[in-house]
């Protein structure tokens, strides 16, 4: 196989997971874009954490939010949990590990706030204890799973939504988690200031 057949199906690869996407994810979709904004219209904020690549999409959903997407707009309340270094380091030091964003969605989270929990395997332990203690502030979860959702599927409650990726692909995984959050980016921008997509 030539290098370019290799990369031709790298690319196959991943329109195969975006379809496989498409066929079975708008229901959920559709709910988190609803819980969003009806977050946001009532003077909510979004938290995002995650853990590697995870917590790079964090950081993209927050700054897409707080900046802008396409066009100009309000600027809307988000904060990346993976984002402070002092503060994930001293939690980490003095607490655990685990504890990194818990422990800041206990100082900055409030009721009805969201928080979008990112995890490809569904497994990262600091990300289901953010759950957990978000759930504690009376938050909503929008949680980014792959595979079978892992243990973060089972700490989800009625009222949060899990973007469930049909892959056990780690990379095909996070590459349609990047297109779930333009897509969130895009219909809240419609369905909040009247945006054109």
């Amino acid at each position: 196989m030539s290098e370019q057949d290799k990369i031709k199906s790298l690319f196959n690869a991943s329109i195969a997971a975006k379809q496989a996407a498409l066929d079975v994810m708008c229901d959920d979709i559709a709910a988190a874009i609803e819980l969003l904004v009806s977050s946001i219209k009532n003077d909510k904020k979004v938290l995002s954490c995650g853990n590697g690549g995870s917590a790079a999409d964090a950081q993209h959903f927050s700054s897409e939010l707080v900046n802008r997407f396409h066009q100009d707009r309000a600027s809307i309340p988000a904060i990346a949990l993976t984002t402070d270094s002092s503060t994930i380091t001293s939690i980490a030091n003095d607490y655990d590990f685990n504890e990194i964003f818990a422990r800041q969605i206990s100082s900055l989270g409030q009721k009805e706030d969201i928080l979008l929990a990112i995890s490809t395997s569904g497994n990262s332990k600091n990300v289901i204890r953010a759950i957990e203690v978000a759930h504690m502030r009376g938050m909503h979860v929008i949680a980014f799973t792959g595979r079978d959702g892992g243990e973060m599927a089972k700490y989800l409650q009625k009222s949060d939504v899990e973007l469930r990726v049909p892959s056990n692909s780690t990379a095909r995984t996070q590459e349609v988690h990047l297109l779930l959050i333009h897509i969130l980016c895009a219909r809240m921008d419609n369905l909040i200031f009247g945006l054109d997509e």
